[in-house]
């Protein structure tokens, strides 16, 4: 075997077969020099044996062997220990014999004489594989295990400390200020302190300050009487009195112009406020809940919010970490945004190796809500097939390491050594570069055509052509009739 610079990778342990003591040796040395466990045997019969006491993540095994040949002991294996992955030694001459074991489910072969790098390499594929598998094991049996009203997940201990301090934090009516980045599940967490209270039976009521005009935001909150500006034609209860008894969550609390600001630090002052057009006060029993993407101190020495208010609403503060300092809970977020874009009637998609390497390489700026929109985006464009690296959105394609014509092109190829016939390279190209440029305008067939310069007629039959997401589904009339 040509030695080369050894790869390395998790540590596995390995049944290897071969009856050339020199070679297998030499194999052995590499095999253990990146710090794999190593079994060496000489022929398929007492390789069977030793698979019958103990669990090999990977069997290598040469072709023509004593009592037992490799082909032979690989069917029986495929039988008997259907997770050790089998990789067939062979020479150039029994290629093909490799190749159909492969489509009988052998992991991979290595054609003699071959480097320690290619063993290594095909190894460090097998060890990512498994520990992916075992990441999504455990995601799946932490989503089983949650409650139905836990809508915020995480096993790291950022959120651990989060999700401990919402169960103390919610048997208590003190008002609470949650800080994050946008897209952190702010909402999430003022839900589950409601949920959890002695509050849970009585409303909860959302508000989002940043989307009210300052003219409408006191009558939104407070309530106004008839007549009592132009438009009001009827009385109106505000967010105040609708939340009585309940919990009332004001999000993007840091836009609340200072009028209501001021009126907002009466109401938690006194309990009590007044509508719009009344002087008649209004007692409320009301649990704050209140949430900002913003650094309130810098807005108070901004002038632009209120200290006296900020000591009010932030009482106790949970600070929501973003998705990029809590690498590990991604797998478990992802896990469930794929249940949940996933229709009922239909199995989860798998996620290609690449695909998941692509998704956690990513640094995420819009957090746990833009993983949830590139799961569904790629549940979308796999049309319920494995969600490939090309099937994400194009910010997180961009960011992979292996740029996505090469990954579409590697992940066809994987399956064998063998040349390719560069009509099939180019089908693969093309499919990749078409679900790219589709992501790239969030699904859109006319700017997709556009952008390629081709007719939409030509596009849709290419997206039927290669069965990528819905635009597959047979919707060529009505894009002609778009145009007419």
């Amino acid at each position: 075997m040509k030695r080369n610079g050894a790869g390395s990778s998790a540590a596995l342990d390995i049944l290897l077969v071969e009856d050339n003591r020199d070679l297998g040796e030499t194999v052995e040395e590499a095999l253990c020099d990146a710090g794999h466990r190593v079994v060496l045997t000489g022929d398929g019969e007492e390789a069977m044996a030793r698979t019958q006491t103990r669990v090999f993540d990977a069997v290598l095994t040469d072709v023509h062997m004593p009592k037992m040949d490799g082909l032979t002991l690989f069917r029986r294996l495929r039988q008997e220990c259907p997770t050790t992955e089998v990789i067939i030694m062979t020479s150039h001459g029994e290629v093909a014999q490799a190749v159909a074991a492969m489509k009988d489910g052998a992991y991979d072969y290595l054609v003699k004489p071959f480097s320690s790098d290619e063993v290594l390499l095909r190894l460090s594929r097998i060890a990512s594989h498994r520990a992916l598998q075992r990441e999504l094991d455990e995601a799946r049996a932490a989503l089983s295990s949650q409650q139905p009203e836990a809508v915020l997940l995480g096993q790291s201990p950022g959120m651990r400390r989060v999700l401990s301090l919402i169960e103390a934090v919610s048997q208590s009516d003190a008002a609470t200020l949650v800080t994050g980045e946008s897209g952190t599940g702010k909402e999430l967490v003022a839900r589950m302190l409601h949920d959890r209270s002695p509050r849970r039976a009585r409303p909860f009521i959302a508000v989002n300050c940043g989307a009210l005009t300052e003219s409408l935001v006191e009558a939104e909150l407070f309530g106004h009487e008839r007549g009592a500006f132009t438009g009001a034609e009827r009385k109106r209860e505000g967010r105040f009195k609708a939340a009585d008894g309940g919990t009332l969550f004001l999000d993007e609390i840091a836009e609340l112009p200072a009028t209501a600001q001021a009126k907002l630090l009466r109401v938690l002052q006194e309990g009590t406020f007044e509508p719009i057009g009344t002087n008649t006060p209004i007692k409320v029993d009301v649990r704050l809940v209140a949430a900002t993407h913003r650094n309130l101190p810098d807005r108070i020495r901004d002038g632009l919010f209120r200290e006296d208010l900020y000591y009010r609403v932030n009482v106790i503060e949970i600070n929501l970490p973003p998705l990029r300092d809590r690498p590990g809970d991604m797998t478990l977020l992802a896990q469930q945004f794929l249940r949940r874009f996933t229709s009922k009637d239909r199995p989860v998609p798998p996620v290609a190796p690449a695909a998941w390497d692509a998704l956690k390489q990513y640094r995420y700026p819009g957090n746990v809500r833009e993983l949830s929109h590139a799961i569904q985006h790629a549940v979308v464009l796999s049309g319920g097939k494995e969600i490939g690296v090309h099937h994400l959105p194009g910010p997180i394609m961009a960011r992979a390491a292996v740029a996505i014509p090469a990954a579409a092109v590697s992940e066809a190829a994987a399956a064998s050594n063998e040349i390719q016939p560069l009509a099939a390279v180019m089908r693969t190209f093309e499919r990749a570069y078409l679900a790219r440029i589709m992501s790239r305008a969030d699904g859109n067939r006319a700017r997709t055509a556009e952008t390629l310069g081709i007719s939409r007629k030509t596009l849709w039959e290419k997206l039927k052509l290669y069965g990528i997401g819905a635009e597959a589904s047979g919707e060529a009339g009505a894009e002609e009739q778009d145009t007419h």
